[in-house]
């Protein structure tokens, strides 16, 4: 079930929060637990079998470590735990990906699993993982609750595509949340303004990506385009559903992590990965990257560290040599920079163009179905293979998308919310903000409504994660 679909909007969503207003603080995480299992099965009704019995080992799984910790026994029931939960995910992401390259190796014709991926399983095993090994470093106490760890596991507005919630971080919420008037109206305009990211501009975007790989008149012109498009559509599509997610939470009486913080406005590529997927990278960071000893080491060991962290960053996000690659890119960026840090000072405005620049390249190797048509899209930036400047295709889609990306272009900016923040500096200003706000809210979701109602194009980018 979508967020932006209007079973989600109009029948689910009102439902569940009228149940979950009503009941007593104490059967919260319950409504919470089954709301979210429905949700999940909506779209999985076999996998939600699978949800529940990672719920259950990881909650058997929680006390454990929690019993042995300080004693031998305590690293391998963790190793254990955490075997599990990783062979879960990579039997149901990767198996075909290694068989299909053990053929390719080999010569031998082992017959694929076909394994449908259970939707989010990247998210949900990625928050099991960071409870398990929080509980054997003492940072949290086991969730003795198997309901409260349940509806932490599967909480529907981060269950599909993050952001990715450790349960250090709501551990005190799953037990004393207050639930306000105040919040309530900041999660509906959040998750407003997510949507409305989702279906008004990345969706059209999406449009013009695929109008594209079905165009048979392709010019440099219509390669850049698409680059451009396509990098501002998963920008909207993401972090469209991270701002749904938060705000979605915030009707609930939780407080998520942020996960975006306009990254195209970055001078590094270092930097735009603090601001990219924010949970990912600090997951990374906080559980393979200073366990493998981060940067206090040795520099061809911080080359190693880098290496492994970026090349499972890419496997993370799909199980083909092109993610791989995007990753493995990201990781010689990221050493180039820590080399060349003195003359990146200097470029100063250059950076923001290099960065720009680098990060397309990046995105198109990430939607390339395999590293041959990477390599194609990206020659075809440069004109390779004797093709147009321009084409008459070419220039009528950029005169019917010049708006959307002007929009878009500004939106992944901090331009709109500055001016927002500047307007409320005054007492005139901060109420004519305050009494705008509802209006423009039911105007925004009356405005997707009327999309959704067309029945435009609405899929989503992460389910395959």
């Amino acid at each position: 079930m979508l967020f932006s679909s209007v079973t989600f909007l109009y029948c689910f969503l009102p439902v569940v929060l009228i149940m979950y207003y009503i009941a007593p603080g104490i059967m919260k995480n319950a409504v919470l637990l089954i709301s979210s299992l429905f949700f999940y099965a909506w779209g999985e009704p076999l996998y939600v079998i699978l949800m529940v019995a990672s719920i259950l080992i990881g909650y058997v799984s929680g006390i454990l470590i929690e019993k042995t910790r300080g004693t031998k026994a305590a690293k391998p029931v963790l190793a254990v735990s955490l075997a599990i939960n990783i062979g879960l995910l990579g039997y149901f992401k990767y198996s075909d990906f290694f068989i299909e390259n053990f053929n390719a190796a080999t010569g031998l014709s082992v017959p694929l699993l076909n394994i449908a991926l259970p939707i989010g399983i990247s998210f949900y095993t990625f928050q099991l993982i960071s409870y398990l090994i929080d509980v054997y470093r003492g940072d949290v106490p086991s969730q003795k609750n198997p309901v409260s760890l349940g509806a932490y596991i599967s909480m529907f507005p981060q269950l599909i595509a993050g952001p990715i919630v450790r349960y250090s971080h709501i551990n005190d919420q799953l037990s004393n949340r207050k639930i306000s008037f105040e919040g309530i109206a900041d999660g509906v305009t959040r998750f407003a303004i997510g949507l409305g990211k989702k279906i008004l501009l990345a969706n059209q975007l999406g449009e013009l990506c695929d109008i594209f790989r079905q165009s048979n008149d392709k010019a440099v012109l219509f390669y850049w385009m698409y680059g451009v498009a396509y990098a501002l559509h998963v920008y909207f599509d993401f972090s469209g559903y991270s701002d749904m997610a938060i705000g979605l939470g915030k009707m609930l009486g939780f407080d998520f992590c942020e996960n975006f913080n306009y990254p195209f406005i970055s001078k590094s590529v270092a930097e735009f990965w603090r601001r990219w997927h924010i949970s990912l990278g600090s997951w990374f960071r906080d559980y393979v990257y200073i366990p493998l000893g981060g940067n206090r080491v040795s520099k061809p060991r911080w080359i190693f560290n880098i290496l492994v962290v970026w090349m499972l960053t890419g496997l993370w996000h799909g199980a083909a040599w092109t993610f791989v690659v995007w990753g493995l890119l990201f990781a010689a960026l990221l050493v180039a920079e820590k080399i060349a840090a003195p003359l990146l000072k200097k470029m100063k405005i250059l950076n923001h163009v290099y960065v720009i620049f680098v990060i397309l390249i990046s995105f198109i190797i990430f939607n390339a179905s395999d590293l041959s048509q990477a390599a194609s899209d990206i020659a075809g930036l440069f004109g390779a293979g004797g093709i147009p400047a321009v084409s008459p295709e070419s220039l009528y889609y950029l005169r019917s998308y010049a708006v959307l990306f002007v929009l878009g272009i500004i939106g992944s900016t901090p331009a709109v919310k500055s001016l927002v923040l500047k307007v409320k500096e005054t007492k005139v200003g901060e109420k004519i903000v305050y009494a705008a706000r509802p209006f423009a809210v039911i105007a925004l979701l009356l405005l997707v409504t009327a999309y959704l109602a067309d029945g435009s194009f609405n899929p989503f980018l992460y389910f395959r994660f």
